[in-house]
Protein backbone atom coordinates (compact mmCIF):
# COMPACT_ATOMS: atom_id res chain seq x y z
CA UNK A 1 0.00 0.00 0.00
CA UNK A 2 1.17 3.32 -0.83
CA UNK A 3 0.27 6.82 0.92
CA UNK A 4 0.02 9.79 -0.15
CA UNK A 5 0.40 12.99 2.33
CA UNK A 6 -2.33 15.25 1.98
CA UNK A 7 0.17 18.09 3.01
CA UNK A 8 2.73 17.70 0.45
CA UNK A 9 3.51 19.90 -2.21
CA UNK A 10 0.97 20.59 -5.14
CA UNK A 11 0.02 17.59 -7.24
CA UNK A 12 2.17 17.70 -10.53
CA UNK A 13 0.53 17.89 -13.99
CA UNK A 14 -2.05 15.30 -15.80
CA UNK A 15 -0.90 12.22 -17.33
CA UNK A 16 1.83 12.89 -20.08
CA UNK A 17 0.31 12.45 -23.42
CA UNK A 18 1.36 9.54 -25.93
CA UNK A 19 3.03 10.25 -29.27
CA UNK A 20 -0.56 11.19 -30.69
CA UNK A 21 -0.65 13.85 -28.10
CA UNK A 22 -3.77 12.30 -26.65
CA UNK A 23 -3.87 11.39 -23.08
CA UNK A 24 -3.46 7.75 -22.09
CA UNK A 25 -6.14 7.43 -19.65
CA UNK A 26 -9.19 9.08 -21.85
CA UNK A 27 -8.69 6.45 -24.03
CA UNK A 28 -7.65 3.27 -22.04
CA UNK A 29 -10.01 0.62 -22.43
CA UNK A 30 -11.66 -1.36 -19.23
CA UNK A 31 -9.87 -4.36 -17.65
CA UNK A 32 -12.42 -6.89 -19.06
CA UNK A 33 -11.69 -9.45 -16.19
CA UNK A 34 -14.13 -7.76 -13.72
CA UNK A 35 -17.99 -8.13 -13.18
CA UNK A 36 -20.14 -5.04 -14.49
CA UNK A 37 -23.29 -4.75 -13.37
CA UNK A 38 -25.95 -4.84 -16.38
CA UNK A 39 -28.95 -4.37 -14.89
CA UNK A 40 -31.39 -4.11 -11.86
CA UNK A 41 -32.18 -7.35 -10.69
CA UNK A 42 -35.86 -6.48 -10.86
CA UNK A 43 -35.34 -5.06 -14.52
CA UNK A 44 -34.46 -9.41 -15.88
CA UNK A 45 -37.30 -11.02 -16.35
CA UNK A 46 -38.12 -13.89 -18.44
CA UNK A 47 -38.20 -11.09 -21.26
CA UNK A 48 -34.64 -11.15 -22.90
CA UNK A 49 -33.06 -7.61 -22.05
CA UNK A 50 -30.08 -6.27 -23.45
CA UNK A 51 -27.07 -4.37 -22.30
CA UNK A 52 -23.88 -3.51 -23.94
CA UNK A 53 -20.25 -4.38 -21.87
CA UNK A 54 -17.47 -1.70 -24.07
CA UNK A 55 -19.46 -2.14 -27.25
CA UNK A 56 -20.05 -5.84 -26.65
CA UNK A 57 -23.71 -6.70 -26.67
CA UNK A 58 -24.99 -8.62 -23.82
CA UNK A 59 -28.62 -10.59 -23.69
CA UNK A 60 -29.77 -11.28 -20.28
CA UNK A 61 -32.62 -13.51 -19.58
CA UNK A 62 -34.55 -15.55 -16.56
CA UNK A 63 -34.65 -19.42 -17.42
CA UNK A 64 -37.95 -21.27 -16.42
CA UNK A 65 -36.57 -21.37 -12.72
CA UNK A 66 -36.24 -18.09 -12.64
CA UNK A 67 -32.15 -18.06 -12.83
CA UNK A 68 -29.99 -14.77 -14.74
CA UNK A 69 -28.60 -16.17 -17.67
CA UNK A 70 -26.51 -14.19 -20.01
CA UNK A 71 -25.99 -14.46 -23.79
CA UNK A 72 -24.12 -12.62 -26.41
CA UNK A 73 -26.95 -10.47 -27.92
CA UNK A 74 -25.88 -11.71 -31.23
CA UNK A 75 -27.62 -14.72 -32.95
CA UNK A 76 -24.75 -16.41 -34.82
CA UNK A 77 -26.54 -16.76 -38.09
CA UNK A 78 -27.31 -12.97 -39.29
CA UNK A 79 -25.85 -11.51 -36.06
CA UNK A 80 -29.50 -10.01 -34.98
CA UNK A 81 -29.61 -9.17 -31.48
CA UNK A 82 -31.44 -12.21 -29.25
CA UNK A 83 -33.17 -9.75 -27.22
CA UNK A 84 -35.70 -8.48 -29.69
CA UNK A 85 -36.35 -12.29 -29.68
CA UNK A 86 -38.56 -14.30 -26.99
CA UNK A 87 -37.27 -16.78 -23.97
CA UNK A 88 -38.49 -20.18 -24.31
CA UNK A 89 -39.11 -23.34 -22.16
CA UNK A 90 -35.32 -24.08 -22.28
CA UNK A 91 -33.77 -20.99 -23.54
CA UNK A 92 -34.06 -18.44 -26.21
CA UNK A 93 -35.14 -18.37 -29.88
CA UNK A 94 -34.30 -15.34 -32.54
CA UNK A 95 -37.23 -13.11 -33.23
CA UNK A 96 -35.30 -13.36 -37.55
CA UNK A 97 -35.25 -17.36 -38.61
CA UNK A 98 -36.50 -19.10 -35.31
CA UNK A 99 -32.99 -20.45 -34.65
CA UNK A 100 -33.13 -21.95 -31.15
CA UNK A 101 -30.56 -21.63 -28.24
CA UNK A 102 -30.20 -23.68 -24.53
CA UNK A 103 -29.78 -21.58 -21.83
CA UNK A 104 -25.99 -22.72 -21.84
CA UNK A 105 -26.22 -21.09 -25.49
CA UNK A 106 -25.96 -24.33 -27.42
CA UNK A 107 -28.26 -24.51 -30.59
CA UNK A 108 -30.93 -26.39 -30.80
CA UNK A 109 -32.88 -26.00 -33.57
CA UNK A 110 -32.17 -24.21 -37.44
CA UNK A 111 -35.58 -24.14 -40.03
CA UNK A 112 -34.89 -26.92 -42.93
CA UNK A 113 -31.64 -28.19 -41.07
CA UNK A 114 -31.27 -31.69 -38.84
CA UNK A 115 -30.35 -31.04 -35.63
CA UNK A 116 -27.51 -33.82 -36.01
CA UNK A 117 -26.03 -31.33 -38.32
CA UNK A 118 -26.30 -28.27 -36.70
CA UNK A 119 -22.21 -27.25 -36.83
CA UNK A 120 -20.21 -25.87 -33.75
CA UNK A 121 -20.43 -22.26 -35.29
CA UNK A 122 -23.59 -21.87 -34.65
CA UNK A 123 -23.74 -21.92 -30.79
CA UNK A 124 -24.36 -18.76 -29.27
CA UNK A 125 -21.50 -17.61 -26.43
CA UNK A 126 -22.46 -17.37 -23.13
CA UNK A 127 -21.13 -15.47 -20.33
CA UNK A 128 -20.60 -15.49 -16.86
CA UNK A 129 -23.48 -13.84 -14.55
CA UNK A 130 -24.15 -13.50 -11.29
CA UNK A 131 -27.29 -12.00 -9.31
CA UNK A 132 -25.94 -10.18 -6.59
CA UNK A 133 -26.94 -7.35 -3.81
CA UNK A 134 -30.33 -6.50 -6.12
CA UNK A 135 -28.26 -6.22 -9.53
CA UNK A 136 -27.10 -8.37 -12.24
CA UNK A 137 -23.42 -9.13 -13.38
CA UNK A 138 -21.66 -9.97 -15.69
CA UNK A 139 -18.15 -11.08 -16.51
CA UNK A 140 -17.17 -10.68 -19.88
CA UNK A 141 -13.20 -11.39 -19.57
CA UNK A 142 -11.66 -14.87 -19.70
CA UNK A 143 -13.93 -17.37 -18.59
CA UNK A 144 -11.05 -18.86 -16.36
CA UNK A 145 -10.95 -15.53 -14.58
CA UNK A 146 -14.18 -15.17 -13.44
CA UNK A 147 -13.85 -17.16 -10.01
CA UNK A 148 -10.93 -15.56 -8.79
CA UNK A 149 -13.16 -11.78 -8.96
CA UNK A 150 -16.16 -10.81 -7.80
CA UNK A 151 -18.33 -8.46 -7.86
CA UNK A 152 -18.23 -5.14 -6.05
CA UNK A 153 -20.14 -6.32 -2.49
CA UNK A 154 -23.24 -4.08 -1.22
CA UNK A 155 -23.99 -6.17 2.03
CA UNK A 156 -26.32 -3.79 3.61
CA UNK A 157 -28.76 -4.54 0.24
CA UNK A 158 -30.38 -6.89 2.20
CA UNK A 159 -29.26 -5.73 5.94
CA UNK A 160 -32.51 -4.65 7.56
CA UNK A 161 -30.89 -1.44 9.29
CA UNK A 162 -30.10 0.02 6.18
CA UNK A 163 -32.84 1.20 3.22
CA UNK A 164 -31.30 1.51 -0.22
CA UNK A 165 -32.04 4.11 -3.20
CA UNK A 166 -31.15 3.41 -6.12
CA UNK A 167 -30.89 5.93 -9.52
CA UNK A 168 -29.20 5.30 -12.93
CA UNK A 169 -26.66 7.60 -14.23
CA UNK A 170 -25.87 7.86 -18.13
CA UNK A 171 -22.99 9.71 -19.67
CA UNK A 172 -21.76 10.33 -22.75
CA UNK A 173 -18.61 10.22 -21.69
CA UNK A 174 -15.33 7.93 -20.93
CA UNK A 175 -15.81 6.20 -17.69
CA UNK A 176 -12.68 7.89 -16.19
CA UNK A 177 -14.07 11.32 -16.86
CA UNK A 178 -17.53 9.68 -14.82
CA UNK A 179 -14.88 8.29 -11.68
CA UNK A 180 -13.10 10.89 -11.51
CA UNK A 181 -16.49 13.35 -11.34
CA UNK A 182 -17.26 10.43 -7.94
CA UNK A 183 -13.98 11.24 -6.21
CA UNK A 184 -13.72 14.71 -6.73
CA UNK A 185 -15.16 15.82 -3.42
CA UNK A 186 -14.71 19.56 -4.40
CA UNK A 187 -17.44 20.49 -6.38
CA UNK A 188 -20.05 20.77 -3.89
CA UNK A 189 -20.79 23.89 -4.91
CA UNK A 190 -22.34 22.91 -8.40
CA UNK A 191 -25.00 21.15 -6.09
CA UNK A 192 -25.92 23.54 -3.66
CA UNK A 193 -28.86 22.77 -1.23
CA UNK A 194 -28.56 19.10 -2.91
CA UNK A 195 -25.12 18.26 -1.64
CA UNK A 196 -25.01 15.76 0.73
CA UNK A 197 -22.27 16.72 2.66
CA UNK A 198 -19.49 19.26 2.44
CA UNK A 199 -15.25 18.16 2.29
CA UNK A 200 -13.45 20.43 4.75
CA UNK A 201 -9.83 19.08 3.87
CA UNK A 202 -8.38 16.14 2.68
CA UNK A 203 -6.60 14.07 5.24
CA UNK A 204 -5.03 11.28 2.68
CA UNK A 205 -4.99 9.48 -0.13
CA UNK A 206 -3.99 5.95 -0.47
CA UNK A 207 -3.22 3.55 -3.16
CA UNK A 208 -3.14 0.02 -3.08
CA UNK A 209 -3.46 -3.26 -6.05
CA UNK A 210 -6.78 -2.34 -8.15
CA UNK A 211 -8.00 0.51 -5.20
CA UNK A 212 -7.73 4.03 -4.46
CA UNK A 213 -8.86 5.42 -1.43
CA UNK A 214 -9.21 9.49 -0.13
CA UNK A 215 -10.03 10.52 3.14
CA UNK A 216 -11.77 13.86 3.97
CA UNK A 217 -13.15 15.80 7.01
CA UNK A 218 -16.57 17.02 5.79
CA UNK A 219 -19.67 18.04 6.91
CA UNK A 220 -22.73 16.55 6.87
CA UNK A 221 -26.22 17.44 6.15
CA UNK A 222 -28.17 14.71 7.66
CA UNK A 223 -28.65 12.46 10.50
CA UNK A 224 -30.70 9.77 10.70
CA UNK A 225 -31.57 9.63 14.38
CA UNK A 226 -35.81 9.63 14.71
CA UNK A 227 -37.61 8.11 12.26
CA UNK A 228 -38.85 11.09 10.95
CA UNK A 229 -35.34 12.23 10.23
CA UNK A 230 -35.94 9.85 6.76
CA UNK A 231 -37.86 12.87 5.32
CA UNK A 232 -34.74 14.93 5.35
CA UNK A 233 -33.55 13.31 1.60
CA UNK A 234 -36.31 14.48 0.56
CA UNK A 235 -36.91 17.70 1.91
CA UNK A 236 -33.31 19.43 2.10
CA UNK A 237 -34.76 22.40 4.66
CA UNK A 238 -34.54 19.76 7.26
CA UNK A 239 -31.06 19.40 7.10
CA UNK A 240 -29.63 19.36 10.67
CA UNK A 241 -25.23 20.16 9.42
CA UNK A 242 -22.49 18.42 11.76
CA UNK A 243 -18.96 17.09 11.51
CA UNK A 244 -18.14 13.96 9.87
CA UNK A 245 -15.83 11.51 7.91
CA UNK A 246 -15.67 11.09 4.50
CA UNK A 247 -14.03 7.99 2.68
CA UNK A 248 -14.18 7.78 -0.96
CA UNK A 249 -12.85 5.08 -2.44
CA UNK A 250 -12.44 3.62 -6.23
CA UNK A 251 -12.07 -0.09 -6.35
CA UNK A 252 -11.90 -0.65 -9.65
CA UNK A 253 -13.87 -0.64 -11.26
CA UNK A 254 -17.12 0.53 -8.99
CA UNK A 255 -17.00 3.17 -6.56
CA UNK A 256 -17.91 3.94 -2.72
CA UNK A 257 -18.26 6.65 -0.23
CA UNK A 258 -18.75 6.25 3.60
CA UNK A 259 -20.66 9.08 5.33
CA UNK A 260 -20.25 8.85 9.17
CA UNK A 261 -22.63 6.04 10.23
CA UNK A 262 -25.54 7.23 8.12
CA UNK A 263 -24.92 7.11 4.37
CA UNK A 264 -22.93 4.38 2.31
CA UNK A 265 -23.16 5.23 -1.20
CA UNK A 266 -22.21 3.01 -4.09
CA UNK A 267 -21.54 3.10 -7.69
CA UNK A 268 -21.58 0.12 -9.93
CA UNK A 269 -19.99 0.66 -13.29
CA UNK A 270 -21.29 -0.65 -16.96
CA UNK A 271 -18.96 1.29 -19.52
CA UNK A 272 -21.15 0.99 -22.72
CA UNK A 273 -18.15 2.18 -24.73
CA UNK A 274 -14.93 4.81 -24.89
CA UNK A 275 -18.03 7.74 -25.05
CA UNK A 276 -20.57 5.90 -23.10
CA UNK A 277 -20.96 5.19 -19.57
CA UNK A 278 -23.63 3.61 -17.35
CA UNK A 279 -23.46 3.98 -13.30
CA UNK A 280 -25.84 2.84 -11.00
CA UNK A 281 -26.11 4.95 -7.96
CA UNK A 282 -26.92 2.94 -4.69
CA UNK A 283 -27.31 5.23 -1.74
CA UNK A 284 -27.80 3.47 1.73
CA UNK A 285 -29.52 4.63 4.87
CA UNK A 286 -28.65 3.70 8.31
CA UNK A 287 -31.01 2.97 10.57
CA UNK A 288 -29.13 1.79 13.28
CA UNK A 289 -29.63 4.56 15.73
CA UNK A 290 -33.29 3.79 15.85
CA UNK A 291 -33.38 1.77 18.72
CA UNK A 292 -36.81 1.29 19.09
CA UNK A 293 -36.80 0.36 15.34
CA UNK A 294 -34.65 -2.44 15.53
CA UNK A 295 -36.31 -4.17 18.75
CA UNK A 296 -39.17 -4.24 16.30
CA UNK A 297 -40.58 -7.64 14.80
CA UNK A 298 -38.57 -8.67 11.89
CA UNK A 299 -41.96 -8.57 9.51
CA UNK A 300 -42.13 -4.94 10.46
CA UNK A 301 -38.64 -3.93 9.82
CA UNK A 302 -38.72 -5.59 6.08
CA UNK A 303 -42.28 -3.83 5.72
CA UNK A 304 -40.38 -0.56 6.38
CA UNK A 305 -37.66 -0.83 4.38
CA UNK A 306 -39.89 -1.71 1.57
CA UNK A 307 -41.92 1.54 1.75
CA UNK A 308 -38.80 3.52 2.29
CA UNK A 309 -37.07 2.11 -0.26
CA UNK A 310 -35.88 4.65 -2.52
CA UNK A 311 -36.88 7.79 -0.49
CA UNK A 312 -33.58 9.27 -1.60
CA UNK A 313 -33.70 8.55 -5.53
CA UNK A 314 -35.07 12.15 -6.07
CA UNK A 315 -32.20 13.67 -3.95
CA UNK A 316 -30.11 11.28 -6.31
CA UNK A 317 -31.29 11.96 -9.70
CA UNK A 318 -30.95 15.73 -9.34
CA UNK A 319 -27.15 15.51 -8.09
CA UNK A 320 -27.10 13.57 -11.52
CA UNK A 321 -28.77 16.22 -13.59
CA UNK A 322 -25.91 18.34 -12.28
CA UNK A 323 -23.01 16.16 -12.70
CA UNK A 324 -23.99 14.82 -16.12
CA UNK A 325 -23.76 17.65 -17.73
CA UNK A 326 -20.34 19.05 -16.56
CA UNK A 327 -18.85 15.38 -17.38
CA UNK A 328 -19.86 15.71 -20.54
CA UNK A 329 -18.88 18.92 -21.17
CA UNK A 330 -15.21 17.99 -20.03
CA UNK A 331 -15.66 14.78 -22.87
CA UNK A 332 -16.28 17.59 -25.56
CA UNK A 333 -13.55 19.94 -24.34
CA UNK A 334 -11.16 16.85 -24.27
CA UNK A 335 -12.75 15.95 -28.04
CA UNK A 336 -11.91 19.36 -29.62
CA UNK A 337 -8.26 19.45 -28.03
CA UNK A 338 -6.88 16.19 -26.99
CA UNK A 339 -3.04 17.96 -26.64
CA UNK A 340 -4.52 20.53 -24.18
CA UNK A 341 -3.82 19.44 -20.90
CA UNK A 342 -5.91 20.50 -17.57
CA UNK A 343 -4.58 21.72 -14.64
CA UNK A 344 -6.08 19.25 -11.74
CA UNK A 345 -4.92 19.40 -7.99
CA UNK A 346 -5.98 17.18 -6.31
CA UNK A 347 -3.92 14.30 -5.36
CA UNK A 348 -7.34 11.77 -5.39
CA UNK A 349 -7.16 12.51 -9.36
CA UNK A 350 -4.05 11.59 -9.92
CA UNK A 351 -3.97 8.55 -8.13
CA UNK A 352 -7.43 7.75 -10.01
CA UNK A 353 -5.76 8.29 -13.32
CA UNK A 354 -3.00 5.64 -12.64
CA UNK A 355 -5.33 3.32 -11.63
CA UNK A 356 -6.98 3.56 -15.02
CA UNK A 357 -4.23 3.32 -16.88
CA UNK A 358 -2.53 0.21 -14.84
CA UNK A 359 -5.23 -1.49 -15.28
CA UNK A 360 -5.72 -0.96 -18.95
CA UNK A 361 -2.45 -2.09 -18.83
CA UNK A 362 -2.92 -5.35 -17.29
CA UNK A 363 -6.00 -5.67 -19.64
CA UNK A 364 -3.85 -5.65 -22.76
CA UNK A 365 -1.08 -7.69 -21.18
CA UNK A 366 -3.34 -10.83 -20.69
CA UNK A 367 -4.95 -10.74 -23.85
CA UNK A 368 -1.73 -10.74 -25.01
CA UNK A 369 -0.67 -13.74 -23.62
CA UNK A 370 -3.78 -15.56 -23.91
CA UNK A 371 -3.10 -14.69 -28.05
CA UNK A 372 0.23 -16.39 -27.71
CA UNK A 373 -1.13 -19.44 -25.80
CA UNK A 374 -3.70 -19.96 -28.09
CA UNK A 375 -1.26 -20.14 -31.70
Amino acid sequence: MTRDDANEGVARPGARPDIEGREPVREASINHDHWYAVARADEVRREPLGAVIWDRPVCVFRDADGAVRALEDRCPHRLVRLSLGRVTGDGIECRYHGWRFTNDGRCLHVAGLDPARIPEAAHAKVLPVREQDGFVWVFPGRRESAETVRPMPMPEWDDLDFIASVAPMSCEAHFSFVIENLMDMYHDRLHQRHQPWSADALLEVTRDEGRVEARYSATAYYRIDRIWSALQLALPALRRPHPASLVVSYEYPHWKARLGDDFTLYGVFCPAGPRRTRVHLVQFTSLHRLDSFRKAPVSVRRAVKRCLRNIARGLLKRLISQDVPMVEEEQRAYDAAPERRPLELNRTLHAVQRLVRNEARRAANGAARASQQGR
